[in-house]
């Protein structure tokens, strides 16, 4: 018989107070109670009648996590380097920084990419070390759009804008209803609330289209505005996304 219950990581993501792999951390920490005994077992399952209660120091320890806007250019991977090309996170230099201010000093580590970029795509790219943030983004139940600006070569039609809106399937799965909107005679406006691998680029090639470029220019309310090519800023605290 399956085990009853919610496991403790998906109990508290599900409550939208942290992702599961910032869960295990509260665990660890022990900031996290259950029936008023604190919790040390990572593999616990909550139950029903269980009173789960969160420590008031969690509230200041996501708040210190940081989210870093990239404008990237195209040559850089939005994760770990791979095949000997550079990850994005180099970017993040002193000499780089298109924020107000000084350069801010944080660490680094646990910031992950909400939302990859192809290698051959630049635009707006969001890391982050909140997975509450990085689950609004990209997680299963997300609805926050994606807006991208396509150079395309190849003949569109009034048909081939129809299909990219809502014709269309990627391996088998029929694709969520998109927003395309011909720009100029060779450059295409997508509008997308899902991030399939390489999915415009594979979108326009089963219309007969081929990409020249792409650009992602918003990610929600979030936009690059000034922010030039190569540079980065922290999100301030009163952006949304």
């Amino acid at each position: 018989m399956p085990a009853s219950g919610i496991r403790i990581n998906k109990y508290l993501a599900d409550q939208n107070i942290c992702s599961r792999r910032e869960a295990e951390q509260l665990v660890l920490k022990g900031w996290i109670q259950v029936n008023g005994q604190v919790l040390d077992d990572l593999a616990y399952r909550v139950q029903p009648d269980d009173k789960v209660e969160v420590s008031q120091q969690v509230t200041s320890f996501l708040d210190k996590k940081k989210t870093v806007i990239i404008n990237k250019p195209v040559g850089y991977v939005s994760a770990q380097a791979e095949k000997d090309y550079t990850p994005a996170i180099r970017l993040i230099q002193k000499e780089n920084y298109g924020g107000k201010g000084r350069a801010p000093h944080f660490e680094l580590n646990g910031l992950a990419p909400a939302g990859r970029l192809d290698i051959d795509s630049k635009g707006l790219l969001i890391l982050t070390q909140d997975g509450r943030l990085a689950k609004k983004v990209i997680g299963e139940d997300s609805v926050i759009e994606k807006e991208y600006l396509v150079r395309i070569e190849g003949n569109v039609t009034e048909t081939v804008i129809r299909k990219l809106c809502h014709g269309l399937s990627l391996d088998g799965k029929k694709l969520k209803p998109a927003e395309v909107s011909l720009k100029s005679p060779q450059e295409l406006r997508f509008i997308l609330k899902e991030g399939r691998k390489r999915q415009i680029r594979r979108m326009c090639e089963l219309v007969g289209l081929k990409v020249t470029s792409l650009k992602r220019i918003r990610i929600g309310k979030l936009r690059l505005l000034d922010l030039k090519e190569g540079q980065w800023r922290l999100l301030e605290e009163d952006e949304k996304i």
